[in-house]
């Protein structure tokens, strides 16, 4: 999984999304969408952009020490090498969506939840040691992606691992700028590596355990001949 990236097809259905700050929840709908199957390693983040960013060096590994910006920045060189639409206009430390583009985008906090859940209720999709690495069983270090247990829907790594960059603004009254982050990383304990669990950043902010997957809107199906 170096150089190549695979893409798995994440059904519509809602998701309940909570914050601990004001103690809300909420209920949306995800439409149909396009996750990757594993975040974009370091082979293919230096395939599009020629850069390699990470602490650690190897093609398989997920790349890390990458920002918000820097994957905004990628899932559009991404969408042009690949003849898309990209999807995002950077302006200073955010950007604009073009939610009618067809290129690469990072998820949102509601799509990511969704996938990650898998269709399950719970805190995990499964026992943490069979799906994650985490701060008890990853020996200090980041791993290639796959290696564990995929969700029900063909998903790797959606907890442990590396932290997922998502689209969504943390939280702007009280934050700015901050945007999503989510899914726990290998130096992280049990308690982070939970569905549910959100944490936040600076868009800028770059750190070894910090990475992210692209999405794409699943294209309308087309139209029968009259």
């Amino acid at each position: 999984m170096d150089a190549a990236l695979r893409t798995a097809s994440v059904p519509p259905g809602p998701v309940t999304l909570s914050d601990r700050r004001t103690q809300t929840r909420w209920t949306t709908e995800v439409g149909p969408f396009l996750l990757g199957v594993v975040q974009v390693t370091q082979g293919l983040y230096f395939d599009v952009t020629g850069d390699r960013p990470s602490a650690s060096s190897r093609d398989d590994l997920p790349v890390e020490n990458v920002s918000w910006l820097d994957a905004v920045r990628f899932c559009n060189a991404l969408s042009r090498r690949e003849g898309l639409t990209p999807a995002y206009a950077p302006d200073g430390h955010t950007a604009h969506w073009d939610t009618s583009a067809d290129g690469y985008r990072l998820p949102t906090e509601a799509e990511w939840e969704h996938a990650c859940r898998a269709g399950t209720a719970g805190p995990r999709y499964g026992g943490l040691d069979d799906i994650a690495w985490h701060a008890g069983n990853a020996d200090g270090r980041i791993h290639p992606g796959g290696g564990k247990a995929p969700n029900a829907w063909g998903l790797y790594d959606m907890l442990g691992n590396a932290w997922d960059w998502c689209w969504d603004l943390y939280d702007p009254d009280v934050y700015g700028a901050y945007r999503v982050l989510r899914g726990g990383g290998w130096s992280d304990e049990h308690w982070s590596c939970r569905a549910s669990v959100r944490r936040r950043s600076h868009p800028t902010f770059r750190i070894d355990d910090v990475g992210f997957r692209v999405a794409r809107s699943e294209p309308p199906p087309p139209r029968p001949n009259p």
